[in-house]
């Protein structure tokens, strides 16, 4: 079992200055070392380390993202075990922490999650929100520090070096107080690692989820690493464990005594990666510069679907979730992919380039209909996504279509249903091809559940 760092004493490393008090997460009090608990709130929540206010590279990472932001919007849901998802055909997208002790995992097949915990609460993802609430996250930490790296829509690095004369605080200090923060005003909670380097942040940042802190210093980085296994590492995936395995390698401790020549002779590039990180070395800087590459949605089905008929306003609401989003984020795409994935999982992809860059879920639903109707040739089809990429500017998207006149007349009208929406709600307006396709899922669920009845 690891020992998460943020739990030790006053343990003393070699060369390690040691601060002169601990940091009370819960208040942001410093009491001295000795205390077990906060005189100034009654905390036990108490960092301490030799480096606790020297280090200034943090990861942040949300605890059980989707599935906490569904508890926040509906307290009822706080004390059961959730499950964000797609249905009885789709995939764990995350769950939360009472899931978890049942043994469910992201990205486990969904029957399977629910024969692990047939009491769970089954929630289909919605990406929207949790892009809004990502979002908000986003910005209050590019308040704290320029230095943001986004991961992934709940994680990100940052680097605080240089911040104390601005926050008035040490970066320990001003982490402590965002996640404070965040749990109060957006009501989510995140784990932090801190580190002298993003691979060491990384690592740490799991050590004591939900609402973690957890401190590896450049002293005790070799040590505490010799006895993890090799699956710590970045990239070390089944597959290569697997390689190492077979060449008797399962620990980072072997890494760390063999010769950097023969880890580069053995596996390539990835040996000489093997060799740094396994002493805690890592040279990377906290970038900013991470471009959003594209922006797609999905959906697997209950049950395999052939028709075009009853693919096409699926294709129509994916259209429409993604151009609210490149609309929300302010890029227009030149290139639509259309996503399937059959009965027997294999995946089909076909792309479309337009003439123009386009924000417009009419132009993405139409290039993505043409795509589709070749595609439909009695195959059945367990998933259907469509994405824009070639991501740019929206200065030049949508330019006047002198070739089809109608689409100017389609273009206001969906602007004008962006308006309404943003007045009302999402939900206020909906155009005829998905209202009626909802009005006939309705009839089929009435129907089922008469039948199941025995009506």
């Amino acid at each position: 079992m690891i020992e998460p760092f943020s739990s030790l004493d006053t343990r003393k490393q070699a060369g390690a200055p040691s601060p002169a008090r601990a940091l009370c997460r819960d208040c942001g009090a410093r009491p001295a070392l000795e205390r077990s608990r906060c005189p100034s709130c009654g905390s036990p929540r108490l960092l301490r380390h030799p480096e606790l206010d020297q280090l200034s590279i943090a990861h942040i990472d949300c605890d059980a993202f989707y599935a906490s932001v569904e508890k926040r919007d509906n307290p009822e849901l706080r004390d059961l075990p959730v499950i964000v998802g797609g249905g009885q055909r789709g995939v764990v997208s995350t769950c939360c922490y009472i899931a978890r002790i049942s043994g469910v995992r992201s990205a486990m097949p969904m029957f399977k999650a629910l024969e692990a915990c047939p009491d769970a609460i089954v929630i289909k993802p919605d990406m929207e929100k949790y892009g809004r609430v990502g979002r908000q996250i986003r910005e209050k930490m590019r308040n704290l520090t320029p230095l943001v790296e986004p991961i992934s829509i709940d994680e990100a690095f940052l680097d605080l070096t240089g911040t104390q004369r601005l926050h008035h605080s040490s970066p320990a200090e001003t982490l402590a107080r965002f996640i404070r923060e965040i749990e109060e005003e957006i009501g989510i909670t995140a784990s932090v690692g801190l580190a002298p380097n993003k691979f060491l942040a990384k690592i740490a940042s799991d050590l004591e989820k939900p609402r973690g802190f957890s401190v590896i210093g450049a002293a005790e980085a070799r040590s505490f690493l010799a006895e993890q296994p090799v699956s710590m590492i970045w990239g070390v995936g089944k597959v290569f464990q697997k390689a190492l395995a077979s060449d008797g390698i399962r620990t980072i401790g072997q890494l760390q005594t063999m010769d950097q020549s023969d880890l580069a002779r053995r596996y390539g590039a990835m040996g000489l990666r093997l060799a740094k990180l396994s002493r805690g070395d890592d040279d990377r800087t906290v970038s900013p510069a991470r471009a959003t590459k594209s922006i797609s949605s999905e959906t697997t089905f209950n049950f395999d679907i052939t028709s075009f008929e009853k693919l096409r306003p699926i294709l129509l609401d994916l259209s429409e979730k993604v151009s609210r989003r490149v609309k929300e984020e302010g890029f227009a795409g030149r290139t639509v992919t259309l996503k399937l994935k059959t009965a027997d999982f294999k995946s089909i992809t076909r792309s479309r380039q337009l003439a123009d860059p386009t924000q417009l879920a009419d132009r993405i639903f139409r290039a993505g209909v043409d795509l589709l109707k070749p595609e439909t040739d009695g195959r059945r089809f367990r998933l259907i996504g469509i994405g824009l990429s070639d991501l740019s500017d929206p200065a030049q998207a949508d330019p006047q279509d002198l070739l089809d006149q109608d689409a100017d007349r389609r273009k206001k009208a969906e602007l004008a249903m962006d308006a309404v929406r943003a007045k009302f709600g999402k939900t206020a307006v909906e155009r005829g091809l998905l209202h009626e396709a909802r009005q006939e899922r309705e009839a089929e669920k009435e129907a089922r559940d008469r039948k199941d009845k025995g009506q």
